[in-house]
């Protein structure tokens, strides 16, 4: 209600008076609005959290392991995607692999993955976002293989899932707002000799190829001892093998 001017101020001035405190109060509610959509977007970017990760790895990844949400891709080798869910698995974490139908439980079972906290969906169809979406919800690790095509936009509402919920997220293949690439540039086995012999262990060399365009390459050794649960901590065991790290596997059917 608009009261009447004191004495000596014209109608005028008093709406003067009047826009100028309406001016205000939308100044505080802009103010308001700007506050809650500045909170919305920081609660929204990567978590800090650190996911329990292989030692070797954790020494090549960004941020000294993997990280809540983020993403990473794998350009050549189930292998290496394994070791990656070992880490989460081993320490108790779920973890999904959609759109892999030749993933092999028994592998993942020599790395150490739990199978019972493991949810396959080897054929998502057409509904491979909505599926990885729903995982994303429910587990701490997701390996998938995207289709060729993603669009940008479903690409980045994933992603602001995944920071969301606090998972993480490995493709094998590239992706779009991968934290690092991950791929296998060498590989021999040991334990032949001239003929005889069998084989004992096997060396991968891998690199990891940042956003930033950092490469870190480290030696995994899956030789025939499992040994885990892995930590957050980047440090590695106190006693490892001469010229092995700290990473092994029961079997060599992963490939």
């Amino acid at each position: 209600m608009v009261q009447a001017a004191p004495t000596g101020q014209s109608p005028q001035g008093a709406r003067r008076v009047l826009s100028a405190v309406d001016h205000s109060a939308d100044k505080a509610r802009l103010k308001a609005e700007l506050q809650s959509k500045i909170n919305g977007m920081q609660s929204s970017r990567p978590s800090s959290r650190r996911l329990p990760t292989v030692p070797v790895l954790a020494g090549v990844l960004p941020g000294g392991g993997l990280q809540a949400g983020s993403a990473y891709s794998v350009t050549n080798s189930t292998t290496l995607a394994m070791a990656l869910l070992a880490g989460p698995s081993g320490a108790g974490a779920w973890c999904s692999v959609i759109g892999m139908p030749t993933f092999s439980v028994e592998a993942a079972a020599g790395f150490g993955i739990a199978l019972d906290r493991l949810v396959l969906v080897p054929h998502p169809g057409d509904q491979w976002l909505t599926v990885t979406a729903a995982m994303v919800d429910v587990v701490s690790i997701v390996l998938t293989c995207a289709p060729k095509h993603v669009a940008p936009s479903d690409a980045s509402r994933l992603m602001a899932r995944l920071r969301q919920r606090g998972a993480a997220l490995v493709t094998m293949g590239p992706w779009p707002h991968s934290d690092a690439t991950l791929s296998v540039t060498g590989s021999d086995w040991q334990g032949l000799g001239a003929g005889t012999g069998h084989l004992r262990s096997r060396r991968m060399r891998i690199t990891a190829r940042a956003a930033t365009g950092r490469a870190r390459t480290a030696d995994l050794w899956l030789p025939g001892l499992q040994r885990g649960p892995w930590s957050t901590s980047t440090a590695a065991p106190a006693q490892a093998e001469p010229g092995q790290q700290e990473f092994s596997y029961r079997s060599a059917r992963a490939s």
